[in-house]
């Protein structure tokens, strides 16, 4: 069982800087690749960044590429998502997922999201 809480959200002026941090719980977080959606009103959730257990491989999405950063501490049990040169089209609830498949069965979990607002 891990447990995700997410933090650092906020309203940010376009061009701005956030950083969200998710917090998990559980002595198994270092076994999970750990995932950032987005959900805006209106919207399907979307994927925006993710990372891999050992935080060897990223992966975002194109239309954070280049302003979004993934990045993880295992020993803290955190991960980060540092994003740069915000737009309104950022705005969303953003959620931090942790994902694993274990002996056939897949491990899923959400936090309760914290929401991005950027806006002049």
């Amino acid at each position: 069982q891990v447990q995700l809480v997410e933090s650092g959200g906020g309203l940010v002026q376009p061009g701005g800087s956030l950083r969200l941090s998710c917090a998990a719980s559980g002595s198994t977080f270092s076994r999970y690749a750990i995932n950032w959606y987005r959900q805006a009103p209106g919207k399907e959730r979307e994927l925006v960044a993710a990372i891999t257990s050992v935080g060897v491989s990223t992966n975002y999405a194109d239309s954070v590429k280049g302003r979004f950063t993934i990045s993880r501490d295992n020993a803290k049990n955190t991960v980060t998502l540092q994003m740069n040169s915000l737009k309104p089209e950022d705005t969303a609830v953003y959620y931090c997922n942790a994902y694993r498949v274990l002996g056939g069965y897949q491990y899923d979990y959400w936090g309760q999201g914290a929401q991005v607002t950027v806006s002049s």
